[in-house]
């Protein structure tokens, strides 16, 4: 009688003891899928997916000519690989099973080796195909999420860097010593906001870069801006996406101050409840419909730009739905925009 599968498990003559080790490789062999084929990751991958079904080797071959294999028989298993176009096709001991829903010339390829049942290699390849599907969907996102970085970074208001490079000229020669301040000060701004950087930065480092952009804005504005900061230390080193607070202070600044011929008060606030970092940015400015702050957050607010939408939608795509901008406001009382981000989260690591 064939053993049970997962009686079949071996890795490099290893048996594992109980089914916790084989869920571990299972773990392992999903990770190791996501990285560049031919890898040495890529390779242990199919080492310990052979031990998973009893394969003497295993090959994964993919669209454009990339391949892997852990295992003899190399050149026979790939050569039967490339003829499968779509077609489950078997050869001596070798076997090729597409993992591709659609049939093609193209798709990609599992190839084991050696006698495995039928039901193992089913399920092999089933589970195969859907670490290459969860590793596609990852890739995805993290590229729509450099893709809307890219875009906050673009989105520098013209109108901002022109008037406060005008008025560092008029300080020029009535105070050099201030005009050198906030060309430092200037300089802090653009390197934090267009400098390429990994996707994560200290809170402190969003903080820095929000009281450059608040002293470039006070110079421009006078005393129609009051400001006031204030974070706690220990969310100082927790880790938060690139540009995620910068734009909603410029945000305050220009929706919640400009408008008002008197100006207004900015407030800007960080704290720890718990495992929880809270931050808030508010204004006391003319505010606006709950209505119209939903419309702002999907994007279909007459006017509105895109930065508070992408910090929204990163956000939700790092932490979860449930971490999105909760926007607070109502006509006539001020907007006060808060986010609330776990202080440990897996995978978000300051750069």
């Amino acid at each position: 009688m064939r053993p049970r599968f997962t009686d079949r498990f071996r890795a490099a003559g290893h048996t594992p003891a109980d089914p916790a080790e084989i869920l571990d490789a299972g773990v392992a062999v999903a990770a190791g899928l996501r990285e560049p084929a031919g890898s040495p990751a890529a390779v242990d991958a199919l080492r310990r997916l052979a031990g998973l079904c009893g394969a003497d080797a295993v090959g994964l071959l993919l669209p454009g000519g990339r391949e892997t294999w852990w295992g003899p028989d190399r050149d026979d298993g790939v050569a039967l690989g490339r003829r499968a176009h779509g077609r489950r096709l078997s050869e001596g001991d070798l076997l090729a099973l597409p993992l591709d829903d659609e049939p093609g010339d193209d798709g990609a390829v599992l190839v084991l080796a050696g006698d495995v049942s039928p039901a193992a290699a089913r399920r092999i390849a089933g589970f195969t195909a859907d670490a290459l599907e969860r590793a596609r969907l990852e890739a995805g996102a993290a590229e729509a999420e450099a893709a809307r970085l890219r875009e906050l970074r673009t989105q520098i208001s013209p109108h901002f860097v022109y008037n406060a490079l005008t008025t560092i000229a008029s300080f020029v020669r009535s105070d050099p010593a201030r005009a050198r301040d906030l060309v430092e000060t200037f300089a802090e701004f653009i390197r934090h906001s267009l400098a390429a950087r990994g996707d994560y930065t200290p809170l402190a480092e969003e903080f820095r870069s929000v009281e450059a952009y608040l002293t470039l804005a006070r110079a421009v504005l006078g005393e129609r801006l009051r400001v006031q900061v204030r974070v706690a230390p220990e969310v100082l080193p927790v880790p938060v996406p690139v540009l995620a607070l910068q734009p909603l202070v410029e945000n305050a600044v220009q929706h919640g101050v400009e408008k008002d011929p008197d100006g207004g008060l900015v407030q800007v606030s960080g704290e720890a409840e718990g495992d929880v970092c809270v931050i808030a940015v508010e204004d006391d400015g003319p505010g606006m419909s709950p209505e119209h702050a939903r419309a702002v957050l999907a994007g279909t607010a007459e006017g509105a730009g895109l930065a508070l939408v992408n910090v929204d939608r990163r956000l939700r795509a790092v932490y979860g739905p449930e971490h999105g901008l909760v926007i607070e406001t109502a006509p006539d009382a001020g907007t006060r925009i808060v986010l609330r981000i776990p202080r440990f989260q897996p995978g978000v690591v300051a750069q």
